[in-house]
């Protein structure tokens, strides 16, 4: 073993010895490799993995998290470490919380986000009873996070590694979830975690990362909601914000706020964008980029993991989106410049530096600039 896997360190007060781990498994190289790190740390560890939607075997492509082939994988890297993996049936509790919340947001006109969802259910509230009903001193995830302990309790940070930070899906983590939880590979590059899987030998060492959401064949999103919510095909008007029509849409799960092509609407001096959706007349409102710019956001199940909010912050509004000057008034986020693509349905979540200080639901967002 090399000298990264023994700097691993899975904070369990005096020692590992006769401690257990248990580490959730998708079949892919960074639990895998986490597995291996708690396996060196001397304490018994268990390999868990939810079967939660196998579309994989359902449109004969691999790769995808919850995939017949992902449970193998994850067996054969268990097998390869000499440690016990068990499978647990959550299909139907990610089908209620994770799917069906996904259709009914983008019938609804917003944008949603089922991996923190999933987090929020399946992952980490199911994953977390069942590694405490083992016995488990902690439960053990290959998110790239880091968790920092402070004069407070620990804390959540962002990886080190900016391109696999994963600090955002993770906004909803309670401190309690917190406290039991543990993110080896925070620290590490990803580049190394694929090192020490060649070094062990481990299976999975050269599978590619999956690229989409899980559930989701071959990001075909409004196919899926589609055939989940028929209804969501319904077409309607696309107008300017002044209300004159200027073309028809197909359905508002076709669209996004900040939407630029896909549109269709010929004969502009300018480039229109998707500024907001109304469910309730099945509008597809557009306008000039100015017109997407925000000056705050109402958000809704604020989880709040910091202390004093009033010092200065950052905000991100999107999983890609770059952090922006912010503060949190009350269930309000306000922007300290006009921000851009904010959409109902994302998640705005703060940082103080790298720490995460919480975040909420975008239910609505305050225009910087007033229509005329």
């Amino acid at each position: 073993m090399n000298a990264e896997i023994d700097g691993a360190d899975f904070q369990l007060e005096g020692g590992a010895a006769g401690r257990r781990i248990v580490v959730a498994m998708s079949g892919g190289v960074d639990s895998s490799v986490v597995a291996a790190l708690a396996a060196r740390t001397g304490a018994e560890v268990i390999g868990i993995t939810l079967q939660l939607y196998d579309h994989g075997e359902a449109v004969g492509r691999a790769g995808s998290c919850c995939a017949g082939r992902d449970i193998r994988d994850a067996r054969a890297v268990c097998d390869r470490l000499g440690i016990a993996h068990y499978v647990f049936d959550h299909e139907t509790s990610f089908r209620e919380q994770v799917i069906d919340d996904f259709a009914d947001e983008y019938l609804a006109g917003r944008t949603p986000i089922p991996c923190i969802k999933c987090n929020m259910g399946p992952k980490f509230t199911d994953l977390l009873q069942i590694a405490r009903d083992l016995g488990a001193d902690c439960l053990a995830t290959g998110h790239y996070v880091r968790r920092v302990i402070g004069p407070a309790g620990a804390e959540l940070h962002r990886a080190i590694d900016p391109a696999r930070d994963q600090s955002y899906f993770l906004f909803a983590t309670t401190q309690a979830q917190l406290d039991y939880l543990r993110f080896p590979l925070g620290g590490m590059e990803k580049s190394a975690v694929r090192a020490i899987a060649v070094d062990i030998g481990l299976p999975v060492a050269a599978k590619p990362d999956s690229q989409d959401i899980c559930f989701v064949p071959d990001g075909n999103y409004a196919g899926l909601v589609r055939k989940l919510r028929p209804e969501a095909e319904t077409g309607g008007d696309i107008v300017d914000l002044g209300g004159r029509v200027l073309g028809q849409h197909r359905g508002l799960i076709h669209y996004t706020v900040g939407q630029r092509r896909g549109l269709e609407i010929g004969g502009t001096a300018e480039p229109l964008y998707v500024i907001r959706l109304e469910p309730a007349t099945r509008r597809v409102i557009v306008g000039l980029r100015a017109a997407l710019g925000v000056a705050s956001a109402r958000l809704s199940g604020i989880n709040w993991l910091g202390g004093d909010a009033g010092g200065e912050m950052t905000a991100k509004v999107r999983s890609m989106a770059k952090p922006v000057p912010a503060r949190l008034a009350g269930d309000r986020v306000v922007f300290a410049a006009p921000e851009y693509g904010v959409a109902p349905g994302q998640a705005a979540v703060l940082y103080a530096g790298d720490r995460v200080m919480g975040g909420g639901w975008i239910e609505e967002t305050e225009p910087a600039l007033v229509a005329a």
